[in-house]
């Protein structure tokens, strides 16, 4: 399997149309000379992603439909073999910067959501698996780090993930470590749960394993990746609603609170199946309880005909699985916590329905690719796919409600929502002929009201509506 390539020069990585990448190397490779009086050893870059189908069901073991986007993160590291301590800034001046000793056992403040967090969480990450894999582990080193990302926060395109693996794949570097992109991918999946949110891996996934021309089919359990090429003729849009929902901050009751609906759902669902009550509190995911059905189409069916569509109390759940929702999720500090905060209830046939619907049209997607791909059927795909975000699962807001459908009044073949939703991003597959009329007619129906407020500045539109092409993955650079 192959490793984290390590490249000489930019174009390597970008592709040939690198004026604007090269000079924000060099402005990088500056800021980073001028802080710390000399230039750095070696820098890794990380891409944000776009996911083109299969929302919220990578944490369930289902397989997902990503592509990596040119935007990413970058750090740039200088060892420092005589020094404890690890200097960590950024070049953006809004995220202040922040010290730490080199102790890889050292938690992460999840009381305090400091960009760092996830910064800390590659850096775990790294020794993490050392030491679950039984390898030989070298001593911590000093290291001065100053990380520069172009992915937007909280816009659902993975900037957490692109830092997390960025720092993973700089610090084997620093430390002349190198793993299989398969490992690094698995390791920056777990690490990043140390942030407070309990990541599936699509995103850890897709940002290391990542390569120009082709989205990627991600299947888990083990981490593993398929070149999926997008159809000739075919164009990905991506915008930005504007509206922001930072995943480890609202956790609680939106993230964390749908892998808690699915655990219970499996749970249930699996009991109503015949399964005892002691085994079935054994079970996890939704692929495990599908295993006990057969497809995908039938274990959608066993769900509309065993979980009723009311959400469930926890005093309901308490009496049919024989113990508290506290004592099922004890092991877990992120689950108790959803279930501190929540009181509305657990909606289980919803999320298991648009879990089961899901994972089939991911296949169903990756199929019609394949041979002479129908657009149209790829874009009623997409459109299902939101649809079954927005009612089902419940993660979409009016924001990207709207970017949608302005998508779709512009001549998008299909539209959905993308990344955990509740803000950030939309995608839509068009045409390439009409990317240049859709971008327009979007941007005059959704943003030119919003620059007019002063929401939005003109000069930041490009980074808020833009087209992309499938991207590399992880790198290194040296000499650059």
């Amino acid at each position: 399997m192959s490793t984290i390539p390590v490249f000489g020069n930019v174009k390597d990585v970008y592709g040939p149309e690198t004026s604007d990448v090269e000079e924000r190397y060099a402005k990088l490779a500056a800021a980073f000379t001028q802080t710390h009086g000399e230039k750095p050893d070696l820098l890794a870059r990380s891409p944000g992603r776009v996911n083109l189908i299969g929302e919220h069901i990578d944490y369930e073991g289902y397989s997902v439909l990503p592509m990596a986007i040119a935007l990413d993160t970058i750090v740039a590291i200088k060892v420092d073999r005589g020094s404890d301590k690890l200097l960590v800034s950024n070049t953006d001046p809004k995220y202040t910067a922040k010290e730490f000793t080199v102790d890889p056992d050292q938690a992460v403040d999840t009381s305090s959501h400091h960009w760092t967090n996830y910064v800390m969480c590659g850096y775990k990450g790294v020794f993490d698996f050392l030491k679950e894999a039984n390898r030989d582990v070298p001593s911590a080193v000093g290291m001065r780090m100053i990380v520069d990302g172009v992915v937007p926060q909280a816009s659902g395109l993975s900037s957490s993930s692109a830092l997390t693996c960025a720092t993973s794949v700089a610090v084997m570097a620093a430390h002349e470590l190198s793993f299989t992109k398969p490992e690094v991918a698995d390791f920056t999946c777990k690490c990043e749960r140390h942030s407070g949110t309990q990541s599936g891996g699509m995103d850890q996934a897709i940002s290391i394993m990542g390569e120009r021309g082709v989205a990627k089919l991600v299947d888990f359990n083990p981490v593993r990746a398929s070149d999926v090429k997008v159809p000739e003729g075919a164009a990905f849009l991506i915008g930005n609603c504007l509206a922001v929902s930072q995943k480890a901050v609202t956790a609680h009751d939106r993230y964390n609170l749908r892998v808690v609906e699915c655990r219970l759902a499996s749970i249930v669902l699996a009991m109503k199946l015949g399964v005892s009550q002691a085994e079935a509190l054994g079970y996890s995911t939704l692929s495990e309880v599908q295993k006990l059905i057969g497809s995908l189409e039938e274990s959608e069916k066993a769900v509309t005909k065993h979980l009723h569509a009311e959400a469930y109390t926890a005093a309901e759940l308490k009496e049919m699985l024989g113990q508290s929702l506290e004592t099922l999720f004890a092991g877990s500090e992120a689950s108790l916590l959803v279930l501190k905060h929540n009181t509305t209830g657990y909606k289980l046939h919803d999320r298991a329905v648009h879990v089961y619907s899901e994972a089939a049209r991911v296949h169903k997607f990756a199929d019609e690719c394949k041979d002479t791909p129908s657009l149209n059927r790829l874009g009623e795909l997409m459109d299902a796919s939101h649809k079954s975000c927005k009612e089902l699962y419940e993660c979409s807001c009016k924001e990207l409600d709207e970017l949608v459908e302005a998508f779709k009044s512009a001549g998008a073949v299909g539209a959905r929502l993308t990344g955990a939703g509740w803000g950030g991003c939309a995608v839509a597959l068009v045409k390439q002929d009409a990317v240049k009329d859709v971008l327009a007619r979007v941007k005059e129906a959704f943003f030119d009201s919003r620059i007019e407020s002063g929401v939005l500045r003109s000069e930041d539109l490009g980074q808020m509506l833009f087209a992309s092409l499938p991207s590399s993955g992880a790198a290194i650079l040296k000499g650059v």
